[in-house]
C-alpha cells in the first residue's frame, strides 16, 4: 500500500505528525528522499509535490494520497474517492479584485481578465454563474497582475486574508472551501489495508480535544455523577477491586464505590471536574488521548 503525502510546503509537517500519531512511524526519514518505509511492512510513504498526489493515485504510483481538496479539484481526476476530512490545511480560493476599482460583483467581469493559478477550478466556477472572463494561468505572484494591468481580477488562495489586504484586493465571492482529505483510488478503495489506513487517521483525528477522565464514586452517588457528566455515549462504570456490591449501571444503591470512566470534550473539562466533585466522585484524573476509534 503506498500513500503519496505533501514533499513540503505547509502542509508536510503536519501530515507527516498525523501519521506518526495514527501508528504509521516513518523508519528511515523523509528529509531529501523520494519515499520512506513505515513500521507496517505493507505500507510506504510516498512524497511529492501536493498538487502532483491526485496523478499519482489514478495513475496507479500511489494508492492512496494525503492532499488539499483544492489539488484534486483542479487536476479534475475521476478516479479518485475522497475517504476522509483530515481538517487541516484550512483555506479558501476566492475571486478578488482591487478595493478602489469597479469591480464589485462576478456579473462586472464578463469579457474581463481573471488570473490565478487554478484555471480549471476558476473556469467551473465561472461556468456555474454564466459569466465568460478570459482566464489567465499564472505561476506565483497572483496578487499582483491586477496592479500591473495583466488582470482585472485574480482567484487565489487565502487563510487568513492579510495578503489580500496587504496587496489592497478585496473578496468579491467565495470560489471553493478546502481542507487536506485522504483520498483513494476507485479500485482499491475496498481494500482491508485501506480501511485500516483510513481507521487509525480517524481514530487521531476523533481524539483531538478530547479527555479521559476517570474518578471513583459512591455506590448511593452514582445517578447524580451520571447526570453531570457530559460524556460521549454515557460513562463507563466499573467495580472497584476488593468492594463489594454490583457494578451495574442502573444501580445507585449499596455499600462500596463504583469506578466511572468518560469521554469529555476539553472545553467542558474544568466545569466538568467541580461537578462531579460537587457530586460526590473523588481521586479524579484527566489523562490525553491519542486515538479514539468510534
Amino acid at each position: 500500500m503506498r500513500i503519496a503525502v505533501p514533499n513540503k510546503g505547509r502542509l508536510h509537517e503536519p501530515t507527516i505528525d498525523l501519521l506518526e500519531r495514527a501508528g504509521l512511524h516513518l523508519e528511515n526519514g523523509a528529509d531529501r528522499k523520494l519515499y520512506a518505509d513505515t513500521v507496517d511492512p505493507d505500507v510506504t510513504v510516498l512524497f511529492a509535490r501536493a498538487a502532483d498526489i491526485p496523478e499519482y493515485v489514478a495513475d496507479g504510483a500511489a494508492d492512496l494520497g494525503i492532499t488539499g481538496f483544492d489539488q484534486v479539484q483542479e487536476a479534475r481526476v475521476d478516479t479518485v474517492d475522497e475517504l476522509l476530512d483530515l481538517e487541516f490545511g484550512r483555506c479558501r480560493l476566492v475571486l478578488a479584485a482591487p478595493e478602489d476599482g469597479n469591480i464589485e460583483s462576478v456579473d462586472d467581469l464578463a469579457g474581463k481578465i481573471v488570473a490565478t493559478e487554478f484555471p480549471n477550478i476558476t473556469a467551473d466556477f465561472f461556468a456555474e454563474t454564466g459569466v465568460e472572463p478570459d482566464i489567465v494561468e499564472v505561476t506565483g505572484a497572483t496578487e499582483l497582475t491586477p496592479h500591473v494591468e495583466m488582470a482585472d481580477a485574480i482567484v487565489d488562495i487565502t487563510s487568513t486574508g492579510t495578503t489580500l489586504k496587504m496587496n489592497r484586493l478585496a473578496v468579491v465571492d467565495e470560489v471553493l472551501s478546502s481542507s487536506v482529505r485522504l483520498f483513494g483510488r476507485e479500485d482499491v478503495v475496498d481494500d482491508p489495508k485501506v480501511e485500516e489506513v483510513r481507521t487509525a487517521l480517524s481514530s487521531v483525528k476523533h481524539a483531538e480535544g478530547k479527555r479521559y477522565l476517570m474518578m471513583n464514586v459512591p455506590r448511593e452517588r452514582l445517578a447524580d455523577v451520571r447526570a453531570v457528566i457530559p460524556g460521549l455515549g454515557g460513562p463507563t462504570v466499573m467495580d472497584i477491586a476488593d468492594e463489594r456490591g454490583s457494578a451495574d449501571a442502573d444501580t445507585d444503591t449499596g455499600d462500596g464505590k463504583v469506578a466511572v470512566h468518560a469521554v469529555v470534550d476539553e472545553q467542558d473539562v474544568f466545569e466538568t471536574i467541580t461537578d462531579v466533585k460537587n457530586a460526590g466522585a473523588s481521586d479524579i484524573l484527566v489523562t490525553e488521548i491519542e486515538r479514539l476509534v468510534e
